[in-house]
This record gives structure tokens, C-alpha cells and sequence, in this order.
């Protein structure tokens, strides 16, 4: 496992984003999070460890993996094809796939080489008034990979969007990241102590006391905090939560928010990873009309951007 300070692995690099920040965007995804939300639409982004990815629509049934396999990790009658508890990722599967099926999520990644892969988008922030995002995972998990990746871009006057679960060493994070950084979207899921431990596997308390002093930093001129809000059916979405955010974030004199609804379609990627989530039902459902227009009006008064 990769020490927290240590070099990250980096599960993707994808360019020509539009939503992750203003402009066209390069989004750098770390592998590796503090919290363990049961909803995660980036599972793969959870754990810091290299993992083995197996995706059954590109899968010929050709069973050459198998037939390699030291561990006899690979069978067709295990509910994921991958025993995981097996495997020890020698990758001789991946070698000899011919459709791509089975795959690494997650490469080491020096920041030299993460700059030059994002160097080839400059044209497009320059256009667009884009930039770079980070996101994961969380990004600060590896504060002072980090801070010398952010610090580089700054050299480069690439701006750089920090998206984060907001669990944190507050002050580590004002004295290498901050002074690097453009805007911050920080997530808000649940403001009752108890549920979010349970939801989420950490309390809140260091999350919410985060944000506070980022938005009263905002407030005396520093950089843009936006707070945003999954909306997991049954789970995130309920009056109650909702009632309770909207309290807190008034409280702080927030103006804008964004309220992220859930998308069921991500949820084939916990299975391409072999595992089934606890919110399994509640991440296949979408939000109707008619409960996003009474969740938007618990919010009545912010700019939902």
C-alpha cells in the first residue's frame, strides 16, 4: 500500500471535461479516500492499492486468462469471474487478454509526468478559461504529492479546482495547497453525526469545521468554496438532510450550491471490481422531476449553479 504521503497512484487522466469547473478541463483522479461512502460513483477511487478491473461486456469468453492465471483467480462460476481474495495482481491476465476485458485501475504517476500529459491541453484552458481538476478519491489523502503537483501548474499559471470530500489537516492544507489552488468544490453529504459515520465512515466533525473556515476565508477575499450536495435517493435526498444542509450552509453566508443527483448508470463499476455495495437499491434509482423541484425548493434562495 502507498504511504499517504508517498506518490499516489493516478486511475485516470481525462481531458475535455465540461463538468468539473468553468471551462474546458484536464481532471487528474487520484486512487484512495478517508471516507467509505456506500454510494460512490468512483468506486474504483476508493482504495490506494493498484486493483484489478474485469468488465464482462469485453470479455470473448476465450478463457486464455484463466488458463494463465498462477493464482486460478479466474473462474467463470465466482459471481465476478475474479476471486479477488486469490488474485495477486502478477497481471499475466491483462498480458494476454486480446479484448481488453480485464485491466489495472490505478498507475504510479510522478507530477513531472502528470504535468506533461496535461501540458498538451493548455491550448484548450487558454480558450475556454478551463484549467486543471483534481479529484479522486481525495486529492489532499497525499497532501504533499499534492502541494508539489498544484504548485507546478501554478509555475505553468494553469488554474487548478480542488474537488474534496473535506477531511482534512485544515492546517496542513492552508500552508502547502491552498495559496496553489483557484476554487475548491467541497462536498457536503449529510450533516447528522451519527449518519454520516455510518454512511460514510468518518464523523463530520473536522469536515464541517472545514468548510466553515474555508467560506469565511472566501468571505474576506479569498478563493471561490463551493458547496455541493449528492442527492442518493432514501439516503442523502431527504427532507431532513436537505433542511439540515440548507441550515447549516445558510448559517455561513453560502449563496451557491450545486446539487449533484444521483446517476444509477455508475453503478456497473462496483461490480467490474467485484463487489456489491450496501446501497445497492438505492444507487439503481433515479430522482424524479417532481422530488427534484421540492429538494431545489428546500434550497429557495441559493443559486443552484
Amino acid at each position: 500500500m502507498n504511504k499517504i504521503t508517498n506518490q499516489p497512484l493516478i486511475f485516470e487522466i481525462k481531458g475535455n471535461s465540461l463538468d468539473d469547473g468553468p471551462g474546458i478541463r484536464t481532471v487528474v483522479f487520484f486512487k484512495g479516500c478517508p471516507l467509505s461512502c456506500v454510494w460512490c460513483h468512483n468506486p474504483e477511487s476508493k482504495r490506494r492499492e493498484m486493483e484489478l478491473s474485469y468488465d464482462k461486456k469485453k470479455c470473448i469468453m476465450c478463457d486464455a486468462c484463466a488458463a494463465v492465471c498462477p493464482a486460478k483467480a479466474l473462474d467463470r462460476g465466482n459471481p465476478f469471474f475474479v476471486d479477488r481474495d486469490r488474485c495477486t495482481l502478477c497481471l499475466e491476465c491483462i498480458e494476454i487478454c486480446p479484448s481488453g476485458a480485464l485491466s489495472t485501475v490505478g498507475k504510479p504517476m510522478t507530477v513531472k509526468e502528470i504535468v506533461r500529459e496535461i501540458e498538451k491541453d493548455i491550448p484548450f484552458f487558454k480558450n475556454s478559461g478551463g484549467g486543471v481538476t483534481l479529484s479522486g478519491g481525495e486529492p489532499t489523502l497525499f497532501m504533499d504529492f499534492t502541494a508539489d503537483l498544484t504548485a507546478e501548474l501554478k509555475r505553468r499559471s494553469i488554474a487548478v479546482l480542488l474537488e474534496t470530500c473535506g477531511f482534512f489537516n485544515y492546517d496542513a492544507f492552508i500552508d502547502r495547497m491552498y495559496p496553489n489552488l483557484a476554487m475548491i468544490y467541497f462536498d457536503i453529504k449529510i450533516i447528522d453525526k451519527d449518519a454520516h459515520l455510518k454512511l460514510c465512515g468518518q464523523p463530520n466533525d473536522a469536515i464541517l469545521d472545514n468548510f466553515r473556515k474555508l467560506h469565511r476565508r472566501f468571505l474576506d477575499g479569498g478563493i471561490p468554496v463551493l458547496p455541493r450536495v449528492p442527492l442518493i435517493p432514501g439516503l442523502t435526498d431527504t427532507d431532513e438532510n436537505c433542511t439540515a444542509i440548507s441550515r447549516f450552509l445558510r448559517e455561513q453566508g453560502a449563496l451557491k450550491i450545486r446539487l449533484l443527483q444521483n446517476n444509477p448508470l455508475w453503478f456497473e463499476k462496483n461490480e467490474m471490481l467485484g463487489r456489491t455495495p450496501a446501497a445497492a437499491e438505492e444507487m439503481r434509482k433515479w430522482i424524479d422531476r417532481q422530488r427534484m423541484e421540492h429538494i431545489k425548493s428546500i434550497f429557495d434562495g441559493f443559486e443552484i449553479v
